[in-house]
């Protein structure tokens, strides 16, 4: 999985959010068992297996996305894992559900063990955290850990159908999650129905890198994945893409973060791109704002948000009028 853990590497530096894998599937991965009931609840990871005895009441999240998991089940963490390039305690997808909360960090690149293990943590959420096997054993031995559920050997990368399977099972929630799941499994349906023209539609889901090259994200990461959500087809596999090869770029759709319209277009590579040429381009700027951020988190409140954020982008987009101005977000 070497490729994998580049592509982390990548994701970290401009949004420090870990990338995912496709999958259709929106059940937790095998290994995920325990009564319905209640717990004693057993979840299989990248490091064997976690007993959660009973409902957990200070949970540490120690991933990049996993506080929004939690958050959307009306359970605030004692403490999390901090982001590095976005002002992520502003984000507007979660305000609603931290109430004015300002949750304690432990870490942000580095989680802080020390500042974990001070929390007196009762469980300690990583699904989606990519921590080692020694951080693991040090964990584990403060509290009931789940490490990465994906992403390693040969398991795919979690969706976020199967994260939010394993946070509600871990938190004692599992209706809930199930139920928000379908909510919004159902607004993507809608709103691809209501576009009909995104269906089969090819798009590109690029980033541009701090040494000029591009990052062009498949279907294994999570970021990529919401826009098959919405119909519309992406690579199989993320690549970096030099700036002679840009033509990889000219697809039906062209969705493009990391800097401005006006710097993107200043460049004649970009520029003589037809999708460029015939604005069929979704700007959506800096990695520290609020889109390209809620991609990253791709939890269940940011992709409602994301959902409203990108349709008229996309929409005008795709409406074969080059006359269209594509809004800004």
């Amino acid at each position: 999985m070497k490729k994998s853990v580049q592509l982390v590497a990548a994701g970290a530096s401009v949004l420090a959010l870990a990338v995912g894998c496709s999958s259709d599937n929106t059940t937790a991965p095998s290994g995920d068992s325990g009564s319905e009931a209640g717990f004693p609840v057993t979840i299989e990871h990248k490091f064997g297996e976690t007993v959660v005895d009973a409902e957990p009441t200070r949970v540490v999240t120690i991933g990049f996305n996993e506080q929004d998991f939690t958050l959307a089940l009306g359970v605030k963490p004692v403490a999390t894992r901090g982001n590095l390039s976005y002002d992520y305690r502003q984000r507007p997808w979660a305000q609603e559900a931290l109430g004015g909360t300002e949750i304690p960090e432990v870490g942000s690149t580095d989680l802080n063990l020390e500042q974990i293990a001070a929390q007196a943590p009762d469980l300690i959420l990583g699904p989606y955290s990519f921590i080692d096997q020694g951080q693991y054993d040090k964990l584990s031995g403060m509290a009931p850990t789940i490490a990465d559920i994906g992403g390693y050997d040969n398991v795919p990368a979690a969706t976020w159908q199967q994260e939010f399977a394993v946070v509600g099972k871990a938190l004692g929630k599992s209706q809930e999650a199930q139920d928000q799941t379908a909510t919004l499994e159902q607004k993507f349906a809608t709103t691809e129905a209501e576009n009909p023209q995104f269906t089969g539609k090819s798009l590109s889901l690029a980033f541009v890198m701090d040494d000029g090259s591009y990052l062009l994200l498949g279907k294994d990461d999570i970021r990529a994945l919401f826009f098959t959500d919405l119909g519309f087809e992406i690579p199989d596999a993320s690549e970096t893409i030099s700036p002679e090869n840009l033509g990889r770029l000219d697809t039906d759709v062209l969705v493009i973060a990391g800097q401005s319209r006006e710097q993107l277009q200043a460049n004649p590579l970009i520029a003589a791109l037809d999708v460029v040429k015939q604005d069929r381009t979704v700007y959506i700027g800096s990695f520290s704002t609020d889109l390209p951020s809620a991609l990253g988190y791709s939890s269940p409140l940011s992709l409602d948000y994301a959902i409203d954020g990108f349709t008229p982008m996309l929409a005008a987009a795709t409406d074969d009028d080059p006359s269209t101005v594509v809004p800004a977000p």
